[in-house]
């Protein structure tokens, strides 16, 4: 069965390790191996083990830790849904999505948004969200690569 939770510090490498795995198995249908070695040969911080314990959540199957995302509640920003290879296309992302909408609600966020990769675009339309042109995400590392600025109405 599936659980979402918060993420603790601790969970930093488990978080890390999903986001290789989904990047390097989704993202390289979309960006170049140059691109995807780039974004994922980012060594694991301090400032993203405490970005994770501050806005992270994790979803677990049993004992296995399975997908990630994150909240930005000032920003009202999501991102890093990421999903082990393994378990796409079994509504996990879509069920972190769902868990993430339900605490910018209860945050009182009236629209949320997040930029997504090429190859996510069609999966957050079927998730509600709108967005059409292109525009350029920049990485933590610096790292510029082509995205989809979405917005989601929660309210009104």
């Amino acid at each position: 069965m599936l659980e979402i939770r918060p993420a603790r510090y601790s969970d930093a490498e488990v978080a890390f390790d999903i986001r290789l795995q989904a990047i390097r198995h989704q993202c390289i249908t979309v960006y170049t191996p140059e691109q995807v070695q780039a974004w994922t040969q980012v060594p694991l911080t301090d400032r993203y083990r405490a970005s994770v314990e501050r806005q992270y959540h994790i979803a677990w199957w049993g004992e296995a830790a399975v997908a990630t995302g994150f909240i930005d509640f000032q920003s009202a920003e999501l991102g890093a849904v990421f999903v082990l290879p393994g378990f796409m296309g079994q509504g996990i992302g879509k069920s972190m999505i769902h868990y993430l909408e339900r605490l910018a609600l209860e945050a009182g966020l009236a629209e949320i948004h997040l930029d997504a990769t090429p190859n996510a675009t069609a999966f957050y339309h079927r998730c509600g969200f709108h967005g059409e042109e292109r525009g350029i995400y920049t990485s933590p590392s610096g790292l510029e690569v082509a995205c989809t600025p979405m917005r989601k109405r929660l309210i009104g």
